[in-house]
């Protein structure tokens, strides 16, 4: 079989985050299986030509243009690119697009339409109902044709499904089919050992709904107990935001304790959760975090919000700290009990097993690729 994947943007840093990640992770456990899985993508950030493959999976890549820049990520396409699009789609058994409001994905959806290729389609949170006036435009122009006509629409949680159905009455979908995210499982990072400093660890964009201030904010108590703990702030800064965390921690006093590392590749994202004692992400809202499984992947225990897509599989299964989510206060306290409670060394050995195991037994690639085949093979069969 031969799977097309199309996705926006992918940059050396993964600016653009989840969507390609999880187009990245599916086609390399597709192709473990001998299924020749290829991505479609625009690239941009690149020094010299851009590159044929990612992480193994052979990739069309084309130079983003930005010929929108007050949409930012949907406002970029790639005119020889779209011109491929036909003969790309027209070689594939089976078209997977990770489909936003933009410029790239609608396009190739709409153009596997017309092709009559089996279409599946996964919104990643990013197709919800909306007030904005161009957007509304693109439902009208193409996007809930693609939505009604699609072979399979893949969803990570009972709320993106309804979103959806926001947008395209429910009746008019032919198959919605629940996908989760999945990782690769990792080596297992090395034990906390007494008398190492600590790190705690942000790995995520710094952006305001995944509220970096409350990783800041906990530092004074934890650093009241370990006072050689290292805070490191890691992911692509989507404006200012970084600058202001690295201030505020000044005003804490606490600014010799915090680094700043920026955006990391993938290598370097793994090599950082190994080294890390705990991980946080106090977003408001996170539908189902790759970021997330990837440090559990390596057994780091994780510090989440009650808002989070994931947080009851944490709870349940005592993989790291459950918190409440409050947007409108300062969730440094609980925050900072949270990674107290993980620092002492029976509870992070005891958090880091039950978080590795959660990854083996419901996340891992393998048994989300067994369910995608499914869905592949179900689309193909509808379509026929």
């Amino acid at each position: 079989m031969k799977v097309l994947h199309v996705v926006t943007l992918h940059t050396p840093t993964n600016d653009f985050g989840g969507p390609t990640r999880v187009a990245l992770n599916l086609s390399r456990g597709l192709r473990d299986r001998g299924v020749d899985a290829r991505i479609a993508t625009l690239g941009d950030g690149f020094d010299g030509p851009l590159p044929t493959e990612i992480e193994s999976v052979p990739a069309w890549m084309y130079q983003a243009r930005h010929v929108l820049p007050a949409f930012e990520v949907s406002g970029i396409t790639s005119p020889a690119l779209l011109a491929k699009a036909r003969r790309m789609v027209m070689g594939a058994d089976v078209v997977h697009v990770h489909l936003m409001r933009d410029l790239i994905t609608l396009p190739f959806a709409l153009v596997a339409l017309q092709c009559g290729r089996p279409l599946v389609l996964q919104t990643h949170g990013m197709i919800d109902p909306t007030e904005k006036r161009v957007a509304q435009l693109v439902d009208v122009l193409g996007l809930r044709r693609v939505l009604r006509r699609a072979d399979a629409i893949l969803h990570l949680t009972e709320m993106e499904r309804r979103d959806v159905e926001a947008v395209v009455e429910p009746d008019r979908l032919r198959h919605t089919r629940r996908l989760v995210n999945g990782v690769r499982l990792q080596e297992r990072r090395p034990a906390t050992r007494p008398g190492r400093p600590p790190t705690v660890l942000y790995l995520a964009r710094v952006q305001a709904r995944k509220r970096p201030e409350d990783f800041v904010s906990a530092m004074p108590a934890v650093l009241a107990k370990y006072p050689d703990a290292r805070f490191v702030l890691a992911g692509p800064d989507t404006g200012p935001l970084a600058d202001e965390m690295l201030a505020m921690a000044g005003r804490l006093g606490v600014a010799d304790s915090l680094e700043y590392v920026g955006a990391l590749g993938h290598e370097e994202v793994l090599e950082q959760l190994r080294r890390s004692d705990v991980y946080v992400l106090p977003s408001v809202v996170e539908p189902f975090a790759v970021s997330i499984l990837e440090a559990m992947s390596v057994g780091l225990p994780v510090v989440v919000t009650k808002t989070g897509g994931l947080s009851p599989d944490v709870e349940e299964a005592g993989a790291g700290r459950v918190v409440a989510s409050r947007p409108d206060a300062d969730n440094g306290p609980l925050v900072s009990q949270a990674i107290l409670e993980l620092l002492d060394p029976a509870a992070n050995a005891e958090a880091s097993e039950a978080a590795w195991n959660l990854i083996r037994d419901k996340f891992s690639i393998e048994a989300v690729v067994d369910t995608l085949q499914e869905v592949y093979e179900e689309a193909v069969a509808r379509h026929r």
